[in-house]
């Protein structure tokens, strides 16, 4: 969905979801239809169509009376509800800054700029279904993680087999997953071999073998073999239920830059109420005839309403949000955007971020004395592995097919869960699976083929590395005055290739989410800003976490994409340095504008006390301020905005 808003003559588009968005578990037009019924959603658009038609009645020279009815359309849609909220706070003691909006609003179309307040009304609204429409979707993540824990578990008692409600699991019990079974409990595997597909928890690339004596977490994939497992956990306190009260908690927090605006408009608020009823009642009480002091007041309350303060802060920031996502980043608020440019450190993850998330052949190395040469070698492992949906099988293949080599009919496949595969290939047993840890190296994972009982040769196997990452770590550590933070739950060797070939030097491996978030909180404590890029589900609490967060779209969880400031729709990690500089061109605007601003309402509102301010060049005054601050906030729109911000990232 995206909202076009015209402030004075220029269109500024803002995105709301990808064209395409990440599946997030909700059908499609489950997901529209939410959006839909917003109540947020519904009256800002509703206010935006409004004062268009009207905008284009006026322009088309239609009767005054059909503007006027369209106007009122869109005050009335776009303001009951800031205005009823309002009334609630003053009945609290507290006066509501949108409750000002409302009153200015008013106060402009009372003295004939009609247009002027519904602008008004239509920003504030457009930015209230903004906001709505992020809590929402991150309450429907979070709640759709959730199912990735499975509702039953197979327990055994007494030899035999019962299936019951994983909420039901206590510490003790003991559990049969099955192949392709989604593990019920956090637990340690007491009997069998398999591999566990655990990308959602510790963002490992590949599966893991689990044994006896192994870890397993709550939500995990089972690969090809039956697991006995003893729950060492309560479901309630698994690292799946853990990750979801971390982002809770964490969405919950208000950075201290919005408390602090929240103040300054309370106060502000308050003043200028103050204020204006000191300017009608004091001058009265002098003996000044009420027309002229209603007049002086109404003066004043245009002068020193806060359009022109509105309209400093938003065009910088909804332009930076519209140029973003061109370019194929969603920022999700004008919050979110302020955020990003704010950070002065930066935290990554590895598997997804840094690297691509998928394995790929990197090395043949036949065996001396084989007979096998490099193409004959992938081929043979090729041919036992196509019948296999393993991961690292489907990477074997894939470099097999690249080459353009010939495959041939593999029978008698079997597959050895934790181990690897077995068939019968050309009438050869061939034999395919991982090597001895000591024959990785350099952060590999090494298979070894053998060919009637006798070793061939072996491939090596790696997570490629994005191709804009070592630019794009530069570029965050030329923008932060520091290297980025490597922060994963892979393994250490795996970790330091990445972070060799990006030039990291802080790498931290081996983490689970919370492990993540705890670090994410070291760096705060020391007084940094940080930015955390990531995309898996065990990202989300750190994303929640960070100052801004950032993740990656295409292969992205649905929770990381929805906990996260801002999401990285194309996939590109020269993405994540370009929009940080974009966010802070748009903060130096907002300065700037806040600066015309203040000036131009200090003056006018000085003008009006000591002087006498005619209302037509006061309302000139305001709206000229007004239309500066504007069309000075839209120059992000323009494309040298980005590639200003690309051209110095490279």
């Amino acid at each position: 969905m995206t909202l076009h808003v015209f402030l004075y003559g220029v269109r500024v588009s803002v995105t709301l979801a990808p064209s395409s968005p990440p599946s997030t578990g909700i059908p499609a037009t489950r997901r529209r239809t939410r959006v839909l019924a917003l109540p947020e959603a519904r009256w800002a658009l509703t206010a935006l169509v409004a004062f268009l038609a009207g905008l284009a009645a006026d322009l088309g020279g239609a009767p005054p009376w059909i503007g006027a009815v369209l106007y009122a359309v869109a005050y009335a849609s776009g303001g009951w509800e800031p205005a009823l909220e309002g009334l609630r706070a003053l009945r609290g003691r507290t006066l509501d800054v949108d409750l000002l909006m409302i009153v200015a609003a008013l106060g402009a179309a009372a003295i004939g700029q009609v247009l002027d307040g519904a602008l008004l009304i239509v920003i504030f609204a457009t930015s209230g279904a903004l906001e709505a429409l992020a809590t929402a979707r991150t309450a429907d993540s979070v709640r759709g993680l959730l199912d990735l824990a499975p509702t039953t578990a197979t327990r055994l008692a007494d030899g035999g087999e019962e299936t019951v409600p994983t909420a039901e699991l206590a510490v003790g019990d003991v559990l049969l997953v099955r192949p392709g079974e989604r593990v019920g409990a956090d637990g340690t595997v007491l009997d069998g071999v398999s591999e566990a597909d655990q990308a959602t928890i510790t963002g490992e690339s590949l599966p893991v073998v689990k044994r006896p004596g192994d870890d397993v977490f709550a939500g995990t994939l089972n690969g090809t073999g039956a697991l006995r497992v003893q729950v060492e956990r309560d479901p309630a306190d698994s690292v799946i239920a853990r990750i979801v009260a971390l982002v809770e908690e964490a969405s919950r927090t208000k950075a201290p830059t919005q408390l602090f605006i929240e103040k300054i408009e309370q106060r502000y608020a308050v003043g200028v109420v103050v204020a204006t009823l000191a300017v009608f009642g004091i001058p009265l009480a002098f003996g000044e005839n009420l027309t002229d002091a209603l007049l002086r007041a109404m003066t004043f309350m245009i002068v020193a309403s806060p359009c022109a303060i509105v309209l400093a802060t938003m065009p910088p920031l909804l332009s930076a949000i519209a140029n973003a996502g061109r370019h194929g980043v969603l920022v999700k608020s004008a919050v979110a955007m302020e955020r990003l440019g704010e950070i002065d450190a930066a935290a990554l993850d590895k598997t997804g971020t840094l690297t691509e998330g998928t394995p790929e052949v990197t090395a043949v190395r036949p065996l001396p004395g084989s007979g096998l040469g490099e193409d004959a070698l992938l081929a043979l492992a090729a041919s036992a592995e196509h019948p296999s949906e393993h991961p690292l099988a489907r990477a074997v293949v894939a470099a097999a097919h690249a080459r353009d080599l010939p495959l041939a009919p593999a029978t008698g496949f079997t597959a050895l869960p934790g181990r690897g595969v077995n068939a019968t290939v050309d009438g050869h047993v061939v034999s395919v699976g991982r090597a001895e840890e000591t024959d990785a190296t350099d952060g590999e994972t090494v298979i070894r083929v053998t060919r009637d009982g006798s070793p061939v040769g072996t491939l090596a196997l790696t997570d490629r590395l994005r191709p804009d990452a070592p630019a794009a770590t530069a570029a965050l550590t030329a923008l932060t005055g520091t290297a980025p933070v490597l922060l994963t739950g892979d393994n250490a060797r795996a970790a330091a290739r990445v972070a060799t070939a990006t030039g990291l030097t802080d790498i931290r491996a081996g983490l689970l989410p919370e492990d993540k978030v705890h670090a994410v909180r070291d760096l705060h404590e020391a007084g940094r800003k940080v930015l955390f890029v990531g995309d898996g589900v065990n990202d989300a609490p750190a994303l929640a976490a960070a100052h801004a967060g950032i993740a990656m779209g295409r292969a992205g969880s649905d929770l990381a994409l929805e906990t996260a400031d801002a999401v990285v729709v194309r996939d590109e990690l020269a993405a994540v340095p370009a929009v940080v500089r974009l966010s802070r061109t748009a903060r130096r605007l907002v300065a700037q504008n806040l600066v015309i601003a203040g000036v131009a309402i200090t003056g006018l509102v000085l003008w009006d006390l000591i002087g006498h301010l005619p209302l037509p060049l006061g309302v000139a005054g305001h709206e000229g301020s007004t239309v500066l601050v504007g069309l000075n906030g839209l120059r992000l729109l323009r494309e040298s905005a980005w590639r200003s911000g690309q051209a110095q990232d490279t």
